[in-house]
């Protein structure tokens, strides 16, 4: 059993399931997708001038009249076929799934007894969490949900206020109504007065609101049993603290706990995994690090979650998806670094998925078809590659490098070296460096194609690789000993 303690909570071992499976999709959907407008639409619907706030204005009606809430009745997921969806995204790779259960606009997707604003309730009138955790099962892929509730709060302040100009000028927003207050949270010590800036809160020390987001944990951990979940924020309700003798810790560690003694009592031992995103290692070690659209920069001791998504965070009509190539090489950099990828897979607000996005999923399914066995339960070489290309590190930077002929990333398994050749138009003969002299290579195999002819220099290993890839993104090559 583990106690609600850094130090209990930091011998806890990450399971194998997450360091073998390498790759998940995530379902980040909710009713924000409903204008196709993109991520943070209930905040900043409410931001006046703000382009939601235009287009929500024009196309809905003011918030004063037409507000969130009013949003959430519309989400309807009509055409949601999480059997199907599961199947395509098993095919393209995916050996785990995460569910949204709650983004910072209060919206619950699934049955609650505290939140009357849930996907049973009002909208889908479904449980959208219980019905992908039953599609996860039928092709045993664990199971996630992320929570973004802790730093709803002071997030949704925004729906407090009102336009400081035009026809609707000193009209408060429906977010003052006190009919729905449980729904827009009662969070008038977030709003900034007049004449006041506003100042940023992620994570708020109102002490009823934490024990509210307590309690709703435990309902989804005990519910859903979930094999994995996510906070969108540090560990709460701990907040750029320096020191881990914060008292605003301890609601998250008894989560953690109770998330690990749950797993406990299925299981015999913790099967679950915990992911937060403060990079302290002090606070990281409770769980499993994620980082946002970004990566490590070299290989971590311990595993790791890179996330990221084709566009943005929720769907949006006129975003520009990232390209294979791209997803591909973050998941091959992400890996060789002892890390896990987690990808959002954009729906629209029917559920269904758009013709691009099912070409990414096709996409990845041909990929992994040739290349999976230099992915799947892999863990890190002695280094994470060589060549003279790196991602870049910076912030929620991410962008396509422009690979060359001598970049390389490494993963091993059984005793066989994998190499990901990164560029996806190499020269004919390729030049590997990183063996030792002593590392005596007796066969070089393309996946895909089958063996290849070889020479050693001095460690320097020489491939000629043939006039046609398996792929036209990264390929892998098996290097036996």
């Amino acid at each position: 059993m583990f106690e609600a303690t850094f130090e209990s909570l930091k011998q806890h071992t990450c399971p194998d399931w997450f360091r073998d499976a390498k790759f998940g999709i995530w379902s980040h959907w909710g009713p924000q997708c409903v204008p196709m407008f993109g991520d943070w639409y209930a905040r900043n619907m409410y931001i006046q001038d703000t382009p939601q706030y235009l287009y929500h204005c024009r196309h809905y009606g003011h918030p004063s009249k037409f507000g969130y809430k009013d949003i959430c009745e519309l989400w309807k997921a009509e055409n949601f076929d999480p059997d199907a969806l599961m199947e395509r995204y098993y095919k393209a790779g995916a050996r785990y799934f995460v569910a949204q259960a709650s983004h910072h606009d209060h919206f619950f997707n699934f049955d609650s007894k505290y939140n009357r604003f849930n996907s049973v309730n009002i909208g889908p009138h479904k449980d959208i969490c219980a019905l992908w955790k039953a599609a996860a099962k039928k092709y045993n892929m664990p199971f996630g949900l992320t929570e973004h509730l802790g730093a709803s709060f002071g997030w949704w302040r925004s729906n407090k206020g009102c336009d400081s100009y035009g026809p609707y000028k000193g009209v408060p927003y429906d977010g003052n109504d006190p009919a729905y207050r449980d729904f827009y949270h009662d969070n008038y010590e977030h709003v900034a007065k007049p004449g006041e800036e506003d100042v940023w809160t992620w994570l708020t020390p109102n002490k009823q609101f934490r024990d509210y987001w307590s309690n709703v944990m435990k309902e989804i951990i005990d519910n859903y049993e979930p094999d994995l979940l996510y906070s969108d924020s540090w560990l709460p309700f701990g907040e750029n603290f320096e020191s881990v003798e914060n008292k605003d810790f301890q609601y998250g560690l008894e989560i953690v706990a109770y998330l690990y003694n749950k797993s406990e009592s299925i299981f015999g031992e913790n099967q679950a995994v915990y992911t937060q995103k403060s990079r302290k290692k002090e606070i990281y070690e409770v769980g499993t690090l994620d980082i946002e659209r970004s990566q490590l920069p070299d290989i971590s001791p311990e595993p790791w979650q890179s996330e990221t998504c084709i566009g943005e965070w929720f769907y949006k009509a006129d975003m520009p998806y990232k390209k294979p190539q791209h997803i591909i090489d973050i998941l091959i950099d992400t890996i060789a670094k002892n890390g896990t990828m987690l990808l959002n897979i954009l729906q629209r607000p029917d559920g269904t998925l758009d013709e691009q996005t099912e070409w990414i999923l096709d996409e990845l399914t041909k990929w992994f078809a040739v290349n999976g066995e230099a992915v799947y339960g892999t863990c890190p070489w002695r280094v994470s590659g060589e060549g003279s290309s790196f991602v870049i590190i910076n912030g929620f930077t991410e962008e396509q490098v422009p690979w060359k002929n001598d970049d390389f990333r490494f993963v091993q398994k059984d005793g066989r070296l994998y190499v990901f050749i990164m560029s996806p138009n190499p020269d004919k003969t390729i030049v590997i460096k990183s063996l030792k002299e002593d590392e005596h290579v007796s066969g070089v195999r393309l996946l895909g194609v089958g063996e290849l002819s070889f020479a050693q220099h001095s460690g320097m290993l020489v491939v000629d690789l043939p006039d046609k890839l398996p792929t036209e993104y990264a390929n892998a090559l098996e290097i036996k000993f």
